[in-house]
């Protein structure tokens, strides 16, 4: 069994009110993020891949454009826009690249990072 991970790096804004941050949190503020989505499989036979990279990288790029530079509270789909959340939504929309295993997203800057599993059964 092999495991592949891919990342990205967007850059985005939030406010996350309601914390025990204060207002440093509340108000409006951008972080550098780096989300990692892994996928698990066995290599086919044929090709000597687990996944067509370039399959992956499509739909890493549309969430790139959906998430870099932008105001993530303004997302609907997203939620309150933590790390938490964050993974989720890359999760539910990289499901039909392959068997993702992993999605996970780093705030290096703030020495912080979140990993999602799937939903549990």
């Amino acid at each position: 069994m092999w495991e592949l991970t891919k990342s990205f790096r967007f850059e985005a804004a939030h406010a996350l009110p309601g914390t025990t941050l204060g207002a440093a949190s509340q108000e409006i503020h951008g972080h550098s993020f780096r989300a990692e989505v892994t996928i698990r499989g066995t290599p086919d036979p044929a090709t000597g891949m687990v996944l067509d990279l370039g399959l992956l990288a499509r739909a890493l790029d549309d969430l790139r454009d959906t998430l870099d530079h932008k105001f993530l509270n303004n997302i609907d789909a997203l939620g309150p826009p933590t790390l938490e959340n964050l993974t989720r939504f890359i999760w539910e929309r990289v499901q039909h690249a392959g068997h993702v295993t992993r999605v996970s997203v780093h705030r290096d800057s703030c020495n912080e990072s979140c990993t999602y599993f799937g939903p549990q059964d």
